[in-house]
């Protein structure tokens, strides 16, 4: 590999410092490596909510595009943002050392939370979860990059926005008094950093497959498998988070209806060995105790905006 790897990233400060991160990674293997910036369609419009545009992996298609266009050579995601069907000829490379799973709420004082408020997210999974537990406060649509988020939050006065704690942390601005939401399930795969190739280029994978960080990796997989057999291709509100202590996998996850009114969740655990399908198992079980029918009246609901 004479010619430097191109690695292809949305152009916000989040998305850079990430494809950063995985830059000088292989920069300390010794591999020269050059960025490509992209503006991404969900970066483009901004008008609407992101479960309006009826399309998942809208901040990675336009990165798949130019994989495919031999554009670039790799593309550095946030791996919840990552639809869990890959295009044909795009592979998992590597999942890095994950971040904070936490949902945080970024606030202008918490007084509001025994009365009447208004919150903003982008994020029907946090929409539903806020509605569920405050369910007298408004929730208003919330879109841009995190600088343009936080900087709305203050413009429009809203008491409150939920972000992504390892998204603030990356690019140092997260706020002292930012109130985690232990309470909240984090999207799939949340904090975490996935790279995605082309299958055809061997040596390129076997390269930069040494990043990849084996416990973030597992627990990633099962998430997103919990929500590939729950979603079936629709954008609903799932969370799940699985952790991984004395070779033992611990996991929750929930779906919600879209006003946050019903929850269906499920906690299990398995010793390591035993993963195989345990994130389909688990979905299979939220199913059975009546998600088939909650994820029937979301598709429903979902239809009507496209």
């Amino acid at each position: 590999m004479n010619k430097p790897i191109r690695i292809g990233t949305r152009d916000s400060e989040l998305a850079l410092w990430q494809a950063t991160k995985v830059q000088a990674q292989l920069e300390e293997m010794g591999v020269t490596t050059v960025l490509v910036p992209v503006k991404s369609t969900g970066d483009l419009v901004l008008d609407k909510p992101l479960y309006e545009l009826g399309v998942t992996g809208i901040f990675t298609k336009t990165l798949d595009v130019a994989l495919l266009k031999n554009q670039i050579d790799l593309a550095v995601h946030s791996m919840k943002d990552v639809p869990t069907q890959l295009p044909k000829g795009i592979v998992d490379v590597a999942v890095l050392k994950r971040g904070s799973t936490d949902d945080i709420l970024v606030h202008l004082g918490t007084d509001f939370l025994n009365g009447e408020g208004t919150i903003a997210t982008s994020s029907l999974r946090r929409k539903a979860q806020w509605l569920h537990k405050y369910p007298n406060h408004k929730v208003v649509d919330l879109r841009g990059n995190v600088n343009t988020r936080l900087m709305k939050l203050i413009e429009n006065g809203w008491n409150g926005a939920i972000f992504a704690k390892a998204g603030l942390e990356r690019i140092k601005l997260l706020p002292k008094d930012a109130m985690t939401l232990d309470w909240m399930l984090p999207a799939p795969a949340q904090g975490a950093m996935l790279v995605v190739a082309l299958e055809k280029n061997r040596e390129l994978i076997k390269t930069v497959s040494a990043l990849n960080h084996k416990e973030s990796d597992t627990c990633t997989s099962i998430e997103r498998e919990f929500l590939r057999t729950l979603e079936g291709g629709c954008t609903a509100p799932i969370g799940a988070s699985a952790s991984i202590k004395n070779q033992t996998v611990y996991f929750k996850g929930g779906l919600f209806s879209l006003d946050g009114i019903q929850k269906i969740v499920v906690e299990k655990k398995v010793t390591i060995d035993k993963i195989t399908g345990f994130g389909q198992q688990c979905a299979r079980e939220v199913l059975e105790q009546g998600g088939d029918e909650l994820m029937k009246s979301i598709k429903d609901a979902n239809s009507t905006f496209h």
